[in-house]
């Protein structure tokens, strides 16, 4: 529906489709501009109130001969904001006024005058939890938008860095920002992204980015290995910007979603390019080894416990110390469940009370777990080995698809011994190098197609480089 020059119509029909009267924080006051009948919408909580009252100050002395005969002169004569708009249509004025803009209505006028003086709940851009590290920056994302392409450009300052608005979602019409750098982009992927993106019919992206990230790339689900790399880091989301990807910004979310990623992009973090490179070539191989040693450590150990004569003697101190009464199969996929059941319990339970759980974890679920010979203390020292070693990188995805494929090699080397420990082993590879990122290359590039100059980036961390000024 397009809007009326008759106020009282449009007034009629916005508290019919709005809901005035019972929605408290819709809020409308009635005011008298140059001698005109006017009315302004805003929603309470979303408006910055020192600025609105500067603006109806304004208002409140323009004289009725001074009034212009359209909204368009209206605007540019009196309304002393930044970002104005008018808008004609009633779909478009509510999905902006829920957005927290203020809509002003003047009698004789057709249009609806937007006056953006919004401003949001928001918390401090303190360090991640997740993303920490040793040196560098101490600012994170949040889940204000404008706050987290602010961060951005407070890091590229130049205009090529650009930063398109979508929205997505029948009821929740979330913004989503696509921040990308003019000329270093994969100009066919921003525009295949931009294509997903506009063709989304979903009602609400209720869980942010993942609820984006399965609608932009649905295929082959029952990969766990990741197509997306999140970081709650604004400068490895600058880093990535200027390295030519593509960042996606969902509002409500404190994290940037980094396209395309390859599995070395998963793997990478901060502290890699805050360190020296010997030291930062150090930190990365180390993450590396470690992540392997996750994936392969407790079937490799399954693997040669029933085949002891496999084990060579510079190894024969991983033999089982005492005699086992539950199946190492079964005491190493217990144990499994059973980190992510402490985990869980730990993401829910009050700061107050993560000491005692620890002690509980510690002393009760371990030291007791061996002595009444439900477990060996070999399977409880491995799997906390493989439990810490999940937390040497940052990705909760790649920690979690590294733990599905560990589960399906031990299930595998249990029935079928050696071959099913080979089998499995090959499904993990295939499942890694068959992956393809978000752009249809290839998931362990440059690896397969082969570039031994990029290669050596991915595994070496040399100097940064740099331009002199002539």
């Amino acid at each position: 529906m397009e809007f009326s020059q008759n106020l009282h119509d449009n007034i009629s029909y916005l508290h019919k489709k709005l809901n005035v009267g019972t929605n408290f924080d819709v809020v409308y006051r009635i005011v008298h501009i140059g001698g005109r009948e006017a009315c302004l919408y805003f929603i309470d909580g979303f408006t910055k109130d020192d600025s609105l009252l500067k603006i109806l100050q304004v208002f409140f002395s323009i004289k009725p001969e001074d009034m212009p005969e359209d909204a368009h002169s209206f605007s540019k004569q009196y309304i002393p904001y930044g970002e104005i708009g008018l808008l004609t249509k009633d779909d478009d004025m509510i999905v902006q006024l829920l957005s927290g803009v203020s809509c002003l209505f003047i009698d004789g006028y057709d249009k609806c005058l937007t006056i953006d003086c919004r401003t949001y709940p928001a918390r401090g851009v303190s360090e991640p939890e997740k993303d920490k590290v040793m040196r560098g920056s101490r600012d994170g994302f949040v889940e204000t938008l404008v706050f987290n392409t602010a961060l951005i450009r407070r890091r590229i300052r130049d205009p090529k860095l650009t930063m398109e608005i979508m929205t997505a979602g029948e009821s929740s019409h979330t913004d989503i920002a696509v921040c990308y750098m003019e000329g270093r982009v994969d100009t066919d992927l921003l525009a295949k992204i931009k294509g997903r993106i506009t063709k989304l019919k979903v009602d609400a992206l209720t869980m942010n980015q993942e609820s984006l990230a399965e609608c932009i790339y649905p295929h082959k689900w029952y990969n766990p290995f990741p197509k997306f790399r999140f970081s709650e880091r604004p400068d490895t989301a600058a880093a990535s910007i200027l390295e030519g990807n593509i960042i996606i910004l969902v509002d409500n979310s404190p994290s940037a979603m980094i396209l395309p990623s390859s599995v070395f992009d998963i793997i990478e973090e901060a502290d890699d390019y805050y360190f020296p490179p010997i030291t930062g070539t150090y930190l990365r191989l180390t993450r590396m080894a470690i992540s392997f040693l996750s994936l392969m450590l407790t079937p490799t150990w399954l693997m040669f416990m029933q085949n002891p004569g496999l084990i060579p003697d510079w190894l024969a101190f991983i033999r089982l110390s005492d005699p086992y009464n539950v199946p190492l199969i079964w005491q190493l996929l217990i144990l499994e469940f059973a980190i992510d059941g402490l985990r869980l319990a730990a993401v829910n339970t009050p700061n107050m009370l993560t000491t005692p759980l620890s002690v509980i974890a510690g002393i009760v679920l371990g030291e007791y777990a061996v002595t009444s010979g439900w477990f060996n203390s070999e399977t409880m020292l491995y799997m906390a080995f493989v439990t810490i070693a999940n937390y040497s990188q940052a990705s909760f995805e790649l920690g979690y698809a590294m733990k599905f494929m560990r589960i399906l090699i031990l299930i595998l080397t249990a029935i079928f011994n050696i071959w099913g420990f080979v089998i499995g082993t090959v499904l993990t590879a295939c499942a890694i190098i068959f992956n393809k990122t978000i752009a249809g290359k290839s998931y362990i590039y440059p690896l397969i197609p082969f570039r031994f100059s990029e290669l050596k980036k991915r595994f070496l961390r040399g100097r940064l480089p740099h331009t002199e000024k002539s």
